[in-house]
């Protein structure tokens, strides 16, 4: 981990998906089929929607009502019947934060109903957040900044004083955009991907001190 000393700051603004909980790997495999049954050319389409609204997927991709029906339904399915692992080291790093006196949100993509999937099998996450912004609260996706600034106004703070965590290019740059510092996670991304930019890159929360923020 990389010890780089980023301006002082008091609101922590976390992505979900690849930085909290450990399911970017499930999405990717998911998307990736529903391009192939589409025949949706592009062979990054898995990735590049990341950190995009399912609303917006839809209108960008899928033009046809019935379709669009279709992969709400499975895409509810998927995430109703998934497994939502938290990474190691989080519930420590939160720990610490709010020992400090910082301010936490979410900033996710994911839909009411993803929500309350995810509430419903990690009931304390949703009590343990100042605020969540989700996907339904926003009218752009990343890598529009929207989502971190009505997070930071949310907690009371400007974007400047506080820091995201990311892993998608798309978020660390939404991240940047925002006027917010950005620590990057490379779990969805290599460190190589990443470098360049994130203020600071690191593998996991272990060993991450609100004083190194």
């Amino acid at each position: 981990m990389n010890n780089c000393i980023l301006a002082p700051a008091r609101g922590a603004l976390f992505d979900l998906d690849g930085v909290l909980i450990d399911t970017e790997p499930l999405y990717t495999e998911f998307w990736r089929q529903v391009g192939l049954k589409h025949q949706l050319p592009s062979p990054t389409f898995a990735y590049d929607i990341k950190g995009t609204t399912l609303k917006d997927i839809l209108s960008r991709y899928f033009p046809d009502k019935t379709i669009q029906d279709d992969i709400v339904r499975m895409v509810h399915d998927f995430e109703d019947n998934i497994v939502y692992p938290v990474f190691d080291g989080v519930t420590e790093f939160l720990d610490r934060l709010q020992s400090s006196g910082w301010k936490i949100a979410i900033v996710t993509s994911s839909d009411d109903m993803k929500m309350e999937y995810l509430f419903k099998q990690i009931p304390w996450m949703k009590s343990r957040f100042d605020k969540i912004i989700n996907g339904t609260m926003v009218s752009k996706s990343k890598p529009d900044p929207e989502g971190y600034i009505k997070a930071a106004q949310a907690l009371g703070c400007k974007p400047e004083d506080c820091v995201v965590f990311e892993d998608s290019i798309q978020g660390i740059e939404a991240g940047r955009r925002s006027g917010a510092k950005v620590v990057a996670l490379a779990t969805t991304n290599s460190r190589e991907n990443l470098s360049g930019k994130a203020d600071l890159i690191i593998d996991n929360f272990h060993g991450l001190n609100p004083d190194m923020l």
